[in-house]
């Protein structure tokens, strides 16, 4: 039987290790490694087709995995799902529901499957997304379908939140309540995993991010963490005509203006690349690190080139980058 005492001490509250799973011929995962600590919010990013959605039903212990190791909340999810369920909320990309029942009385439910619900918390969360409760789930849009799964997880008290695509169908001020409630809770000590292609809702959102790229993890830390790794972009107007810049260590792409220039610069290089330009007599200088959609690009970057003839995205959508 799973330790119900280990979940408030855990320091992680997810992890997997070597985790593999296949459909036939096609391998989902392969070998996935995930460290989600207690606490936090942590970002589980890639393109439609990556393996986020069959990360997170093997954690649900809707699948089995054919390889490797999975820890949820310190039970196993498989064989101890019945205890686990009770503990953690789901929020799914595309949710189904009774079409005879009425809105609250599927929150009420899907609640009941968990520890229960808080009638205190319920009508909150059914303000905040702006539901009517009383109309019949088959009348309801998609983004109201999703708005009562929303709703039936935050109006339970559990450890754990497993977002799957979950804002799919909001509009914007709605993706903004529910940005708001899950930091309310993780600051009350829950935990989130959020697995999404939206870079700005991660970038917004989350203290660390895994990228997953074939069934892998190929990058994970905090944003800082990773942007120390990246290039950051640099516009400078200056008195005198830049010269010099592009035999610089660490420049890349640099482009002369009759006042100044613009160019990329390795995060270890930038402070001899700014001494390089005191030279020149700075006027204005703009630098702008690096967003988790560039971090994310240097992994599928080539998949887009290949794509960038259809105008074709694989799935990964840029909403709302900063500028």
């Amino acid at each position: 039987m799973l330790d119900k005492t280990k979940g408030n001490a855990m320091t992680e509250a997810i992890r997997t290790e070597g985790l593999v799973k296949r459909y036939g011929t096609t391998l989902a995962l392969d070998g996935l490694d995930l460290s989600v600590a207690t606490g936090e919010i942590h970002g589980f990013l890639g393109p439609n087709g990556a393996g986020k959605s069959t990360t997170v039903r093997i954690l649900l212990g809707l699948l089995r995995a054919d390889a490797g190791k999975a820890s949820l909340l310190g039970g196993d999810p498989w064989h101890d799902a019945v205890d686990l369920h009770r503990r953690l909320a789901y929020v799914p990309g595309d949710v189904n529901l009774w079409p005879t029942l009425s809105g609250g009385e599927a929150i009420d439910l899907l609640a009941s499957l968990r520890c229960g619900l808080d009638p205190r918390l319920r009508d909150e969360m059914i303000e905040r997304f702006q539901l009517d409760p009383r109309k019949r789930c088959s009348s309801y849009s998609k983004g109201n379908r999703q708005k009562v799964a929303i709703v039936a997880a935050f109006a339970s008290d559990v450890e754990l939140y497993l977002l799957d695509e979950p804002t799919s169908g909001l509009d914007p001020l709605m993706e903004t309540v529910f940005q708001d409630v899950v930091k309310e809770r993780v600051g009350q000590g829950k935990t989130a995993l959020l697995s999404s292609h939206i870079l700005a809702e991660a970038e917004a959102l989350c203290d660390r991010v895994s990228i997953i790229r074939e069934g892998r993890i190929v990058e994970t830390g905090t944003l800082d963490d990773m942007r120390h790794l990246t290039r950051t972009s640099i516009h400078v107007r200056t008195e005198r005509p830049l010269t010099g810049i592009s035999r610089l260590m660490g420049v890349h792409d640099f482009e002369a203006h009759h006042d100044g220039g613009a160019f990329e610069v390795d995060s270890e290089h930038l402070g001899a690349a700014l001494t390089h330009l005191t030279g020149f007599g700075i006027l204005d200088l703009e630098s702008t690190p690096p967003t988790l959609e560039d971090l994310f690009l240097r992994h599928y970057g080539d998949e887009l080139a290949a794509l960038s003839g259809n105008g074709a995205t694989n799935g990964v959508v840029k909403r709302g980058r900063r500028r």
